[in-house]
């Protein structure tokens, strides 16, 4: 499989929600990891890797707009291309 299109950068800090301002439907046409203190995660929902945190989706809280709740786990943050 050649991937002749050049990848965007990967930004400082993105979120999977459209409705953020730091959203980049570009960068979600591609499969890209997060590796959090180490460890690879699948559930993040955004991250800044300045600040060197993470949010996570809640398992069953919502707020009132019916939207997961998140928690903010902070350590190292790493973003890739897979």
């Amino acid at each position: 499989m050649n991937d002749t299109t050049a990848k965007p950068a990967l930004p400082d800090r993105l979120s999977v929600n459209p409705r953020s301002p730091h959203h980049v439907a570009a960068i979600f046409e591609h499969e890209i990891g997060i590796l959090f203190n180490g460890k690879e995660r699948a559930d993040v929902e955004e991250y800044c890797i300045s600040e060197g945190w993470v949010k996570v989706a809640s398992h069953k809280a919502l707020d009132r707009r019916g939207q997961p709740l998140t928690m903010t786990v902070k350590g190292k943050v790493e973003a890739f291309y897979k």
